[in-house]
């Protein structure tokens, strides 16, 4: 067996952060395959342990890649701190691949539209941008930051809540001008209601059409709250929408202002990666925009 060589600790790291080989040869500033060489001898100093694997989108680290990263991020975290690195890089130090994982809605409708500027501030970083419906999982490394609609109750991680938000009742100023006015919940009655498929919900959080009101169900359903928003803009039906959504499209107006609908994003790393300089951060960056967000999340028109 071969002594095991920090540099080769070195490549792993950025190759489990980059997650393609071309990349991480760029970080490093070799070619890929001196990062393959690496990696093969690195995993015969590990005992023939096979530490990625390839996919689709790049290389993936195997289980035995995941246990390695935690002690390798461990012992990078012990040598900046010897060699004074303990701080916060700044932002042309932080490089890397950063992983974020968001509902469709929130990363789409919200930080999409604003982290072009965190990126710039950032220019050695690569950033994948997970806006789906359903989560990665920052337990088992799929994500370094995931923002979800639920505190999770068992795993690694360590979690808070980020900000509350608010979903409404809305409709197209077409289809309102077109039908009689609605006042109450039970005014609904005989419209079409446009909301989730509900075997398909990736979150119980999303399941709210009972708190607009009793027995409600949609008869246009979608799995996707963008492909909803735009069902509901083109007339076809009544729908809830978060207010960062439908307070966004001029065509859409509210309905039934006495319906508020609260729910919460929750901010998730894992707790050995929290002081990761790219996790880091986004936090921070992320925790401001919310801030600086908050009338449109929380649907105050003044």
């Amino acid at each position: 067996m071969q002594p095991l060589r920090w540099d080769d600790l070195q490549f792993f790291l950025t190759l489990a952060r980059a997650g393609l080989l071309t990349m991480a040869a760029r970080q490093l500033d070799v070619d890929a395959t001196t990062v393959g060489r690496r990696i093969r001898r690195l995993e015969r100093s590990l005992g023939g342990q096979t530490l990625f694997a390839q996919g689709r989108d790049g290389h993936i680290l195997t289980e035995s890649g995941r246990r390695l990263l935690l002690r390798a991020e461990a012992i990078e975290r012990e040598t900046d701190a010897i060699l004074g690195g303990g701080d916060q890089p700044s932002g042309e130090e932080i490089r890397g691949r950063l992983r974020i994982s968001t509902s469709e809605g929130f990363g789409s409708w919200l930080i999409a539209f604003h982290i072009g500027a965190f990126a710039t501030a950032h220019p050695h970083l690569s950033i994948d941008l997970a806006a789906n419906t359903g989560f990665l999982d920052p337990s088992r490394r799929e994500a370094d930051v995931a923002i979800l609609l639920a505190r999770p109750q068992r795993g690694p991680l360590i979690a808070k809540k980020l900000t509350d938000y608010r979903l409404r009742v809305y409709a197209s100023r077409s289809y309102v001008a077109e039908h009689a006015a609605i006042q109450s919940s039970a005014d609904l009655a005989g419209h079409r209601m446009i909301g989730y498929i509900p075997d398909l919900l990736y979150s119980p959080e999303l399941n709210y059409l009972d708190e607009v009101g009793p027995g409600i169900e949609a008869q246009l359903r979608s799995s996707t709250i963008n492909a909803q928003h735009r069902l509901i803009a083109a007339g076809a039906g009544i729908g809830v929408l978060p207010c960062f959504i439908g307070d966004s499209d001029p065509d859409l107006v509210r309905l039934l202002p006495d319906i508020v609908i609260t729910r919460s994003f929750w901010l998730v790393t894992h707790q050995d990666n929290r002081h990761l300089p790219r996790n880091a951060a986004f936090v921070e960056w992320l925790s401001a925009l919310v801030q600086r967000q908050r009338v449109q999340l929380l649907g105050e028109l003044g």
